[in-house]
């Protein structure tokens, strides 16, 4: 398996050990890479972005098929505000049990990478 990839910038510090926590516990992820990007990190399976990771903390893309089951969680979005109004985007925080058993990262990575996989055929 190919170790996962860090894409750095110019003005891009290093990456925090989160970022690094969270490359180790998705290893498994086949063309994983890690994108700096708006102040966080991008993740993502190849050219697919399914997840962001900003603040040190780590969100998965959602959509209407998998919002579900993070609202379910009382998991929240990933919110920012821009010109003074907040924006919402499609990704929600990760249950915490990603970070305590590997097969609850594989079944979250999985959904949201489906969801990444979805919203670029639409």
């Amino acid at each position: 398996m190919k170790k996962p990839q860090i894409t750095p910038t110019k003005t891009m510090p290093r990456h925090s050990e989160f970022v690094a926590f969270v490359i180790e516990q998705m290893s498994f992820v086949e063309g994983l890479r890690v994108r700096a990007m708006f102040g966080g990190h991008g993740v993502y399976r190849d050219d697919c972005i399914f997840a962001i990771i900003v603040d040190d903390r780590l969100y998965f893309k959602t959509d209407a098929t998998t919002r579900g089951a993070f609202e379910a969680k009382g998991l929240s979005p990933f919110t920012y505000v821009a010109r003074g109004k907040s924006v919402t985007m499609q990704y929600f925080e990760a249950p915490p049990e990603v970070f305590e058993e590997a097969e609850a990262m594989r079944d979250w990575v999985q959904k949201a990478y489906a969801a990444a996989v979805r919203a670029r055929k639409a």
